[in-house]
């Protein structure tokens, strides 16, 4: 069944304090946000294996920020197809560790006729070699200071950019007062340039995915103070029991795609709400 906007107005009501009884059990054919001008929405995907976060604005407007793993990328095509998304303007990737899947990048390509790719040097140099010849959309290649409106009203701009292990693209989104702040690296060199970036008070924190034995600092978590945390992680697997303390100590509200499904959070001019939805995945 479409959830139409009536539906979509309990769940905000709900949304603060979602837990297991109240996710919506039922299967969902599509989600309509019903965006309007000046409004926007971030879905942070429940993927079983990598992230993605898919980014609406109103009259169909999609960007795709990174595409999961190779092993989730039918429940990717699950995810896009609930979202009701048709086309795709632009596909952000932000790092190249996570085995990026060219076959994929292809189909993606293809079947929603995405026009651009924003993303580091090095995986620009790699999409340049393995794509599709009757692929070969524009690669447009950010560095640090990179500013650019991805979507009306919504603004991107590069904080950091590494070339070392546990570096990525690292970019904040800015939506009239909301600042959304997606990041990808964890080396202490990016903390390090991080905390002289002017990142205090985030609305959103989009957490990189960590290996076992790596984290990010409680003075930069301090130093963010973000409302929201999303995290692409199992909560009772979670690598480092120290964040989420550091997290909590600050009052942020915790997300985990892998508990609470996709998390979308759609933007207004003045004030935001969050939604959780499960999605099946192949598990």
């Amino acid at each position: 069944m479409r959830i139409f906007l009536i539906l979509l107005v309990i769940i905000f009501q709900a949304a603060s304090t979602v837990n297991a009884s109240q996710r919506i059990l039922s299967k969902i054919e599509n989600i309509d946000l019903n965006l309007k001008d000046h409004e926007v929405a971030i879905t942070f995907l429940g993927l079983s294996s990598g992230e993605a976060t898919l980014i609406q604005g109103p009259n169909d407007g999609n960007v795709l920020v990174n595409i999961g793993r190779k092993e989730s990328e039918s429940e990717l095509k699950k995810c896009l197809s609930l979202y009701d998304v048709k086309e795709i303007s632009t596909l952000i990737l932000t790092n190249d560790e996570q085995e990026l899947s060219y076959n994929q990048i292809n189909q993606l390509i293809l079947k929603y006729k995405v026009r651009e790719i924003i993303t580091t040097p090095n995986i620009a140099s790699l999409l340049t070699k393995n794509l599709e010849p009757v692929h070969q959309i524009p690669i447009v290649v950010w560095g640090e200071g990179s500013k650019k409106e991805i979507l009306p009203e919504l603004r991107a701009e590069v904080q950091f950019l590494g070339s070392k292990q546990n570096e990525g693209l690292d970019f904040t989104l800015e939506f009239f007062k909301h600042r959304i702040f997606m990041m990808s690296s964890f080396s202490v060199r990016a903390e390090q340039i991080l905390l002289k970036r002017n990142l205090g008070d985030v609305n959103v924190f989009k957490l990189p995915v960590f290996p076992k034995e790596v984290s990010i600092s409680e003075k930069l978590i301090e130093y963010f103070n973000p409302q929201i945390s999303i995290l692409f992680d199992d909560e009772e697997d979670h690598p480092d029991p120290e964040l989420l303390h550091d997290l909590h100590d600050i009052w942020s509200e915790v997300y985990f795609t892998k508990k609470f499904g996709a998390v979308t959070i759609k933007f207004t001019d003045s004030n935001y709400e969050v939604i959780t939805i499960p999605v099946e995945t192949d598990e």
